[in-house]
């Protein structure tokens, strides 16, 4: 059984080295089973020897091939569970010294067997309301119990498996390549467990999983990023520059991984593209000022990416945008960061004197681009349902709580940033119990949030911001219901809701008009009505028959006119906290 004193002062590099002894082993004997394989199994079965003795030779190879393979299979299992063994135990380790340290410097006692003691309270510390030594003792007796157990439980696995692995090196039985195969499997399905055993479980809030991270040692954490980028980058409640570091190892992980991938389908190639301009992306932004942060990238659904211009963990203004309908993975490296960098922009300028941090996440799979139905992919139609927004929504909550539980020093100004069906996303985030988290929420171009009022979305309805372009055709697609009772067969067959209104010349003819001003979007309210009570920044009307309407809000200055720059500054102006900046006008 594993002791604190053994789990504090044993040295673990000697289980390191060896782990590494192992791997040297492994490879030169993998090299010698080649060599074996090449140069004299393969020369023998394709040589033109027949016969009993011809016969007899080839199955003897056969069969010492693969005691070969089994047993470079045996040596590649122990390498791997070394390995594990190794990180498992300086894991707990790092968490351990960590609560010993701690109750050092606290003052508090730790005694052999983990039991936390304390001086008696002085008469003024007895009268003092925020006395709290016991707490922290008992806290920290925890820690330290923990840390013990997670390392006992993995030694006695570990040293199970290698009973069992050593047991048939002795006897020859792992030389068996069947044997030898359940092996490997047995040593990687520990090493799986083991991994998860000594993070916070699945589903832990953002702050359970950050005050795991803080208790480990700077070496802890590293050797966790280093092999374990896939599972940190995505992991809310991992501070920015950790999740950077992670995710950039993982992207190059990706791209080396879908670069090879034998008759990638169109999603793959998709992804890859995107992996590749995210990539791109931060290559173009090395060095520059703000400087980048990959905060998340991923092959889950059709693709993850968060993009940050800006440390969030450090600034004082942060703003979290979400984009809608036909949104890729390229987009987060392309278009989104584009517009991300454009609200920072317009941010820093509102206030050059706070740090702010501006970033594009694409957390969810929003409605693939109505293009796809060409192809006969219906996955378009998802955009007249909630149900990707809905997932998305709690998945952007997740990430809006990290970003306060990461944060250093006093809470930032934090703001929800949506676009068209991101707006919807954003929408059902926010009205879910403790909603966004966020100060502020703008939605530009929406389609609805799913709420009637403003005051649905948990919190102050005078900090929900609204930019609807006048000629928009998004934000005046009509209700459900008005769709069914008055559309009738007007469309000529088009598909009902958002595709076919858009796909049966609604730009073109303005048919919102022929519904009448009912206020009521295809997912519930305008929030740009007078009955949904948020306040309406002023926009650009945007160009008439033009779909262009809806793309405007973030778009660089540089290349439109001074009426759509009005839309970018005034969300700047709102990220930055100042409010009397922003220009209005009129709810309908």
């Amino acid at each position: 059984m594993v002791t604190l004193a053994q789990l504090r002062d044993t040295d673990l590099s000697a289980l390191t080295g060896a782990a590494g002894a192992y791997d040297t082993l492994a490879g030169a004997f993998g090299q010698h089973v080649q060599a074996m394989d090449t140069e004299v199994t393969k020369h023998v079965l394709n040589s033109t020897w027949v016969g009993t003795a011809a016969g007899a030779a080839n199955a003897s190879l056969q069969r010492t091939s693969g005691r070969l393979d089994a047993a470079h299979t045996e040596m590649s299992a122990v390498s791997a569970l070394l390995r594990q063994a190794s990180e498992a135990f300086q894991l707990a380790q790092s968490k351990l010294q960590e609560a010993l340290q701690e109750a050092q410097g606290a003052g508090l006692t730790v005694a052999e067997d983990g039991t936390v003691s304390w001086p008696a309270p002085s008469q003024a510390e007895r009268h003092d309301p925020d006395y709290d030594t016991p707490q922290r003792a008992r806290a920290l007796a925890e820690r330290i119990c923990h840390a013990v157990t997670e390392a006992d439980g993995a030694d006695q696995k570990i040293a199970k498996l290698l009973d069992d692995l050593s047991a048939r090196a002795r006897t020859g039985t792992g030389l068996d390549p069947t044997q030898a195969a359940a092996d490997r499997r047995s040593a990687d399905e520990l090493a799986t467990g083991l991994s998860a055993a000594g993070w916070p479980p699945a589903g832990a809030a953002p702050t359970e999983v950050n005050s795991w991270w803080k208790g480990l040692t700077p070496d802890g954490q590293q050797r966790l990023i280093q092999a374990h980028p896939d599972l940190l980058g995505m992991r809310d409640g991992i501070p920015a520059t950790a999740r950077d570091q992670a995710n950039r190892l993982n992207l190059a992980h990706l791209i080396d991984t879908y670069e090879h991938k034998p008759n990638p389908s169109d999603d793959d190639k998709q992804k890859l593209d995107g992996f590749r301009a995210i990539r791109q992306k931060l290559q173009e932004r090395r060095n520059m000022v703000p400087p980048a942060f990959l905060l998340g990238v991923g092959e889950q659904g059709q693709g993850r990416g968060i993009l940050s211009f800006g440390n969030p963990d450090t600034a004082k203004n942060v703003s979290a945008y979400v984009p809608g309908l036909g949104t890729t993975l390229s987009a987060v490296g392309g278009k989104d960061a584009d517009r991300a960098l454009n609200v920072w922009n317009a941010a820093h300028n509102a206030d050059p004197t706070s740090a702010t941090a501006s970033m594009v996440w694409l957390g969810y799979d929003p409605p693939p681009g109505l293009e796809k139905l060409a192809d006969g992919d219906t996955r378009p139609l998802d955009v007249t349902d909630t149900g990707r927004a809905a997932k998305g929504g709690a998945a952007y909550d997740t990430f809006m709580a990290a970003l306060r539980a990461t944060h250093e020093g006093t809470p930032a100004h934090l703001v929800a940033l949506a676009h068209s069906y991101g707006s919807t996303t954003v929408g059902l985030g926010a009205q879910r119990p403790g909603g966004t988290g966020a100060d502020d929420i703008i939605l530009v171009g929406s389609p609805g949030t799913g709420a009637t009022t403003a005051s649905q979305l948990h919190i102050d309805p005078h900090h929900v911001w609204v930019g609807d372009a006048e000629n928009d055709p998004v934000s005046h697609l009509p209700s459900k219901s008005r769709v069914s009772n008055d559309l009738g067969g007007a469309l000529s067959g088009a598909p009902a809701g958002p595709l076919g209104i858009l796909g049966g010349g609604y730009i073109a003819d303005k048919m919102y008009d022929w519904f009448g001003p009912d206020n009521q979007l295809w997912f519930g309210q305008d929030p740009a009505s007078q009955e949904f009570g948020a306040n309406r920044f002023t926009v650009a009307d945007g160009p008439e028959n033009s779909f262009q309407s809806h793309s405007d809000y973030m778009t660089d200055p540089g290349e439109k006119d001074s009426k759509t720059l009005e839309s970018v500054n005034n969300i700047g102006q709102i990220v930055a906290g100042r409010y009397d900046n922003v220009k209005t006008q009129g709810r309908r």
